[in-house]
């Protein structure tokens, strides 16, 4: 990929970058609506722009505003589903083949350079076992605050098989088991790499992934909120569950609990959220329980 067009992949990650990982709009929205259908299409009608979202946004949100504005800038973006455990299509991201580019919107001749522009040194071979060109692939996974195009390994024998990118405070293993598989590891602070999700890199269509963005407003995390933020220029994470906060950095992690009283004030003030979004969405939770 030319550095001016890697350059403006990493700006648009860039651009997103604070914006909190939170299931509380989507609450609201599902409340607003009464169905799935209707909450994805409000929730879809703010992509464009990202100052009219509420505050943040879930994976969903957050990987289908990336999906519409690469598409506008004449990339060809993979909608893919992330899989954990045996729960199906619980997660989703997108991957970026860097030859994606229609003629019109490439500017100057398009080159792989030695060393990207990202994290990790791995180049795609020059065919795969069908004989067809292999492309350099990266993996966008900005509902897992990772907003660093990742360079993706190809399997054994064509490639290493995996790539490490030394991320803060999460660092980050993609694993290629096979051409059609991916999974993403992560650690911190001397903790051993998890599993977190494995990806099916064919990837899906935009109905299937408008399916399971449906299905998404009735799993079991929209009954409790969820809020999550990373912090890149401290390397600090911050997540917000069941009434328990984690702040996590480069040395470790430390977990204290809100009290009720305190909440709203302390999530408006960690996670960039106003007030009113929080006790609105918390006063729905309170009324289904």
């Amino acid at each position: 990929m030319t550095p001016e067009n890697m350059k403006k992949v990493v700006d648009l990650c860039n651009q997103i970058s604070n914006i909190t990982y939170e299931n509380l709009t989507k609450i609201i929205r599902l409340e607003q609506t009464g169905s799935a259908t209707g909450a994805r299409k409000l929730d879809d009608s703010d992509q464009n722009d990202i100052d009219s979202w509420m505050g943040g946004g879930t994976c969903f949100s957050m990987t289908w505003h990336l999906y519409q504005a690469l598409t506008d800038m004449g990339f060809k973006p993979r909608l893919v589903m992330g899989h954990k455990r045996k729960e199906r299509n619980i997660h989703c991201a997108l991957i970026l083949p860097d030859d994606s580019l229609e003629p019109s919107a490439m500017s100057g001749e398009l080159v792989h350079v030695s060393k990207p522009a990202v994290a990790g040194d791995l180049i795609a071979q020059t065919s795969s076992p069908n004989h067809q060109p292999l492309t350099t692939e990266y993996l966008l996974d900005p509902g897992y605050l990772i907003f660093d195009p990742l360079l993706m390994p190809l399997p054994q024998p064509f490639g290493t098989g995996e790539a490490f990118f030394p991320l803060s405070p999460n660092c980050v293993r993609l694993v290629r088991p096979t051409m059609e598989s991916m999974e993403l590891w992560t650690g911190g602070a001397g903790a051993p790499m998890k599993l977190r999700f494995e990806y099916p890199v064919e990837g899906v269509s935009v109905e299937e992934f408008k399916h399971h963005w449906n299905e998404s407003f009735y799993r079991e995390m929209m009954t409790y909120p969820v809020l999550n933020r990373l912090d890149r220029e401290k390397g600090v994470q911050y997540y917000y569950q069941k009434g328990n906060l984690v702040v996590r950095n480069a040395t470790g992690s430390q977990m204290t609990k809100i009290a009720p009283a305190d909440r709203v004030q302390t999530l408006s003030d960690i996670f960039k959220l106003s007030p009113d979004i929080i006790e609105k969405a918390l006063n729905i939770l309170e009324k289904k329980h």
